[in-house]
């Protein structure tokens, strides 16, 4: 979680509100007002049955504030959590700032995860989803659900806020997309975030791999190009679970920074699904004209000779594989459109079906 340093003191006129399908507005003493067999304000509206293809509202808020708290549950069905979509507004813009498949939103890829704590997220068993990175926004900040799953699916949500906070006009507004490329080019590079102009804190990433071949698959470093780099970046990693705070290979292990919340073969073998993140909250991205992000995709295939790092090196070798990844950052208003979100169909492929 993002800790407040000072939770004894807090400024005058800030408020806190909280929005639900209990109280649409967040109006103050306007909570639990709907009726159900128990009577008024007894439990009468806390859920909606969302049908496929229909956005819901979440949020609509005015006024200079600071989302802090998203919590949000529906079916653990992999396909409903990978084919709906949160999309966020900030301050009346007509597209969206943030535009990523739910299970991506709230920190893990494919639709499963594993119980897991991270620095922006906490998930349950039964997929009680939090999100907890703070979201300023200025005059407005509007939040949607979208269901693209295929299927009818129950929706929980609440949405906690604070009004009051005075935030400058160029506070950082969260924005967040997501990429997936179902075979990646051998030799080129998968772009976790493409290239953003201006003045960005890069927070981190949530990464979906499907390996296509058995042979281990992450010896693709990690490169930031920040602020004019184009050939060769400022930061470059030494290999794809080095990036993620790991070594030899990836192991099931979530931390507050980093760490892998599903993977799908608990033995040795690298052929199995993997959901990863890393934030960097504590050791941050930043840039002040352009940023971009990417990831190699670069195998090993050891022949029993590598003695030395010359030998070490020619057992590396370019592969395609399933990636994708929801990056997340910090940047002014008003922003450039996100590259647009893929299809449904892009999303879902070998997603895992179950029944509604």
């Amino acid at each position: 979680m993002v800790f407040d340093p000072t939770p004894f003191s807090w400024p005058r006129g800030r408020v806190t509100r909280s929005i639900s399908f209990e109280n649409p507005e967040g109006a103050p003493g306007a909570g639990g007002k709907a009726s159900s067999p128990l009577g008024q304000g007894r439990k009468g509206d806390p859920v909606r049955h969302v049908h496929d293809g229909e956005t819901v509202q979440l949020a609509d808020i005015s006024g200079n504030g600071t989302i802090r708290h998203i919590w949000l549950t529906t079916h653990d069905k992999p396909h409903y959590l990978r084919g709906s979509l949160i999309r966020i507004y900030w301050e009346g813009e007509d597209h969206p700032s943030v535009e990523v498949p739910l299970c991506e939103f709230f920190g893990f890829a494919h639709g499963k995860a594993r119980c897991f704590q991270s620095i922006f997220h906490s998930v349950g068993s039964t997929k009680a989803m939090n999100f907890w990175a703070p979201m300023p926004f200025v005059k407005r900040a509007r939040i949607e659900f979208i269901n693209q799953s295929g299927s009818r699916l129950p929706l929980f949500y609440q949405v906690t806020y604070t009004l009051g906070d005075q935030h400058p006009d160029d506070v950082g507004r969260l924005h967040a997309c997501f990429r997936r490329e179902c075979q990646t080019m051998p030799g080129e590079d998968f772009e976790i975030m493409s290239k953003r102009k201006g003045r960005i804190r890069f927070l981190g990433a949530v990464l979906g791999i499907r390996p296509k071949d058995p042979l281990w698959w992450g010896e693709g470093e990690m490169k930031a190009y920040i602020d004019g780099d184009e050939h060769f970046p400022t930061i470059a990693g030494t290999g794809a679970e080095d990036y993620l705070g790991q070594a030899w290979g990836i192991q099931n292990e979530a931390f507050l920074h980093h760490g892998c919340n599903y993977k799908e073969k608990e033995d040795d073998a690298d052929t199995g699904v993997v959901s990863a993140y890393r934030w960097h909250f504590a050791d941050p991205i930043t840039c002040e004209e352009s940023i971009r992000v990417t990831i190699q995709q670069i195998g090993h295939r050891p022949t029993g000779e590598a003695k030395t790092i010359n030998a070490y090196k020619d057992e590396l070798f370019e592969r395609s594989d399933d990636w994708s990844a929801a990056a997340f950052w910090y940047e002014a208003a008003p922003s450039a459109p996100l590259p647009p979100c893929p299809t449904p169909e892009i999303r879902l492929k070998d997603i895992e079906q179950v029944e509604s």
